[in-house]
């Protein structure tokens, strides 16, 4: 089985960008913990790691993730949570099975940053709990693959 992490803008700056609100983990951090998490529980996952800056980019990752055998998507979009319908009707085009990530709490945040365009075709959101939001939505998928 693969799944995907997918981060969208600025997350390139993990560890340097804002801190107070980001922490000082680096995105290679986050993708170190997953591996690690899979290397102890489950076997046969790989993991398949992607960030861009590119709201295109981002979307033909998610238009070809199926034809890559990609069964789930761990989906941090930045920025493009709040502005991105062609996100939204990429996920909704091809199905895929996408969990919401944010490292902060988007509800606690300015008012633009409240709405989400991806929610309404994730499977859940997880937001404000760091890097830890990564794990928890790793858990959830191994949950349902282990029929927990």
């Amino acid at each position: 089985m693969k799944i995907a992490l997918l981060n969208g803008p600025n997350l390139n700056l993990l560890g340097q960008r804002e801190p107070g609100i980001y922490g000082s983990e680096t995105l290679k951090d986050v993708e170190n913990l997953l591996r690690e998490k899979i290397a102890v529980c489950a076997n046969n996952i790989e993991l398949v790691c992607y960030q861009s800056n590119s709201e295109g980019s981002l979307i033909d990752f998610i238009q070809q993730s199926k034809t890559q055998g990609i069964e789930y998507i761990i989906f941090n979009p930045g920025a493009y949570t709040h502005t991105s319908i062609a996100l939204h009707d990429a996920i909704l085009a091809v199905g895929a099975k996408v969990i919401e990530v944010h490292i902060s709490n988007i509800h606690k945040r300015e008012e633009y940053r409240k709405n989400s365009f991806i929610a309404p075709v994730a499977i859940g959101q997880i937001m404000g709990f760091g890097i830890a939001g990564y794990v928890m939505a790793l858990d959830y998928i191994l949950g349902i693959e282990n029929g927990k």
